[in-house]
């Protein structure tokens, strides 16, 4: 509450408040520093001026016409609002007799800086904030006793001497000599704030029940009227919203102004300040709850944060492990290479000695018998000599002398993939999206329609590319995608009636796909309410009455369609005729979504109907007329249709009376209610009616 209580220019507690017309309050002794003369008040400067003090009647001079011109403020309150200074008349201005006041002083709001002009009353003709006043006075007087009671907390002396500042940096509290001891106003405590105590909770004003006794109660005086001394306020001007004597009132400055009393207005106001600091008091408890709320956050961040660093070591510390074995493993191949190759060479060189050996051993034996002179036995061993010179020589064949094996290893290790996947290694930012939320106020179903509404839950960052709607058959069987686009809302058309929809919705985005929502039930109508459907009606049909009148602008029979299509179930509509002249041939049927518009309903492979003259009818199915039937229709007559497409078949009624046998069985498909006419017939849709008697079903008894 202390903000409160503190005045925006000097930072400190008021002293003698005053309420400006913006509803913000200013002590008086600042609004004396911060009150500025407009330029052309100053030619009034010597006039003379009503009764009052003089410090409140201020005669000060503003050095441009824009009021603070290019002069700086040089002096800042600890609220931060700057003060403009007095500024000293003009030389040779003669001076303001007292209880003079200017014509033109104005008064910024140092909060709202909106500008109210000063009369001849100067600063008494704000009004004191009185309550104001005395709160300020009950909290003072608390948050003395709560400094009577606060020890400092560095003293020596038992007990310690009561605390006189608080440190609002050290959060220790002081007294006076331990203060300019521990805490001098110099060095790194230089721009320390010292504060007094805090009140304790059970102090008057310092955050107990408030009791303040006089302060609070009938102990303190009545205010008085501002502009009557010796009235005190008794009634209050809603137009001015201020208290008014009943001075004021027979003064008539209020008099044709809506003025109430005030101890009812009392009461209303302090009804409605109640009721809005209900308001309030509910905001601060969203607020408090919000706060356990952003704290859990912190805990669950700081915990979330451990897990992902433990995941991190655990993920590097596992392909580290990785690359280790890995490296055993190259390391073992090139081991084995290397020995293979060593065991090649030495079995090499170990050949090749012995083979040069024994070269030598036989050239030196061959060089030892060519010195001998004894032909007869040089020739007894020559031959055999040759011979094994000659096979020695052989054993030296091409590629004896080469290597085996090569000093280059074939093994090669290409890391740079590796390298560049560990460079690159980082989180993958993009999760898959949570779970999507059906907002079930808005899923409904109208007819054979369904219409499903989502949203992502709060505070979901994860980004959402698109949804997937997937729909059951209606009767059980799989699901199956109706929908994949990055709308929130679907409506899908053409069910079944009368049939019971399971639905559900998942969200995706590069990563994947997320998992699927929950299961919403949807259950279509039992009836069909439809209309003509104009955009798919010859143009030369007319409809009106919402599209559920319709007549032609041509002689030839036009063809239109209803707006509902069958494909299961028991549906039964009708047909008013509302005007039939010189005895036309209407058509009354069902048709597939292609089928012609041009002609009567019939005569092609894509319509199943009965038309009808005054006297009788026929059936007619690409162009086959069959079943003709006697009683036809007129004026306010009525023609009913029965598709059945649980037996296949289809049936017509005159008045309420079935019009020949069934017309038509064995009929599969998809159907639109249809009709063909001229313009001699005016005709009106009825729907969303039950299945005559006659033709109901009977229902199964119950085991």
């Amino acid at each position: 509450m202390e903000e409160e209580l503190k005045c925006p220019v000097c930072g400190s507690l008021f002293r003698e408040p005053i309420i400006l017309p913006c509803s913000h309050n200013v002590c008086l002794p600042c609004a004396r520093t911060i009150a500025v003369q407009t330029p052309e008040s100053e030619q009034h400067l010597a006039a003379g001026g009503g009764g009052g003090d003089h410090a409140d009647k201020l005669s000060l001079h503003s050095e441009t016409d824009s009021g603070y011109g290019s002069y700086t403020p040089s002096l800042k309150s600890p609220n931060g609002v700057r003060v403009l200074p007095l500024v000293p008349a003009p030389p040779g201005a003669a001076a303001a007799p007292r209880g003079a006041g200017p014509a033109s002083s104005s008064l910024t709001c140092p909060q709202c800086h909106r500008s109210a002009s000063l009369d001849q009353r100067g600063l008494r003709g704000f009004q004191r904030n009185r309550l104001l006043e005395a709160i300020v006075q009950r909290y003072q007087q608390g948050r003395a006793a709560a400094a009577a009671a606060a020890k400092c907390q560095l003293c020596d002396r038992s007990p310690p001497e009561p605390a006189a500042v608080l440190c609002e940096q050290c959060e220790v509290l002081y007294c006076a000599a331990c203060q300019l001891r521990c805490h001098p106003a110099r060095g790194p405590f230089a721009k320390h704030r010292l504060v007094p105590p805090p009140a304790h909770p059970g102090a008057p004003g310092g955050g107990g029940d408030g009791g303040g006794g006089k302060g609070a109660g009938g102990g303190r005086k009545l205010p008085t009227c501002a502009e009557h001394d010796l009235e005190n306020y008794s009634m209050y001007c809603v137009s001015c919203r201020s208290p008014v004597c009943y001075q004021c009132l027979e003064e008539g400055k209020h008099n044709k102004h809506d003025v109430k009393a005030l101890g009812a207005m009392w009461k209303q106001h302090k009804a409605q300040l109640s009721q809005a600091l209900n308001g309030v008091s509910d905001k601060a408890k969203e607020a408090k709850e919000f706060l356990v709320q952003l704290k859990n956050l912190l805990q669950q961040i700081q915990e979330n944060g451990l897990d992902y660093e433990a995941c991190l070591v655990a993920q590097c510390d596992a392909l580290v492990d990785a690359l280790t074995r890995q490296k055993a493993k190259l390391l073992t191949k090139v081991t084995k290479e290397r020995e293979h190759k060593l065991k090649v060479v030495w079995d090499q060189i170990n050949h090749c000695t012995l083979k040069l050996r024994q070269s030598t051993g036989l050239m030196e034996y061959c060089l030892e018998v060519i010195k001998e002179n004894d032909p007869s036995g040089f020739l007894q061993i020559s031959d055999a000599l040759i011979k094994r010179v000659q096979v020695s020589q052989e054993q030296w064949v091409k590629g004896a002398l080469e290597p085996k094996v090569s000093a280059e290893f074939d093994l090669t290790l290409d890391s740079e993939p590796l390298l560049q996947s560990i460079h690159q290694l980082d989180f993958i930012q993009m999760k898959l999206p949570p779970v999507p939320l059906l907002q079930l106020e808005k899923c409904c179903t109208r007819n054979n329609s369904v219409t499903l509404a989502w949203r992502m839950p709060p505070l979901s960052h994860n980004p959402v590319e698109g949804y997937i709607l997937e729909l059951d058959d209606g009767d059980g069987g799989q699901f199956r995608e109706v929908y994949v686009g990055k709308e929130t809302l679907c409506t899908i058309d053409g069910l079944h009636f009368n049939s019971t929809y399971n639905a559900r919705v998942k969200a995706f985005n590069s990563s994947g796909v997320g998992p699927y929502s929950k299961t919403v039930i949807l259950q279509t109508s039992d009836v069909a309410w439809f209309t003509f459907d104009p955009s798919s009606a010859h143009r030369d049909i007319v409809l009106s009455n919402d599209n559920q009148t319709a007549t032609c602008n041509s002689y030839d029979d036009r063809v239109v369609l209803g707006t509902a299509a069958f494909s299961k179930g028991v549906h039964y509509w009708e047909l008013h005729v509302d005007r039939y002249d010189n005895h036309p041939d209407p058509a009354f049927g069902i048709a597939r979504i292609n089928v012609v518009k041009d002609m009567m309903l019939g005569k092609d492979d894509k319509a199943w109907a009965m038309y009808v003259d005054n006297n009788r009818s026929w059936f007619m199915h690409c162009n086959s007329h069959t079943n003709r039937t006697e009683g036809g229709v007129s004026k306010g007559a009525t023609v009913g249709v029965l598709l059945d497409l649980n037996k296949h078949n289809l049936t017509f009624y005159i008045n309420g009376q079935q019009q020949g046998p069934p017309a038509f069985e064995n009929i599969e498909g998809v159907f639109m209610p249809a009709l063909s006419l001229n313009r001699n017939v005016q005709v009106t849709l009825h729907t969303g009616l039950e299945v005559p008697q006659s033709v109901k079903q009977p229902k199964l008894p119950n085991n």
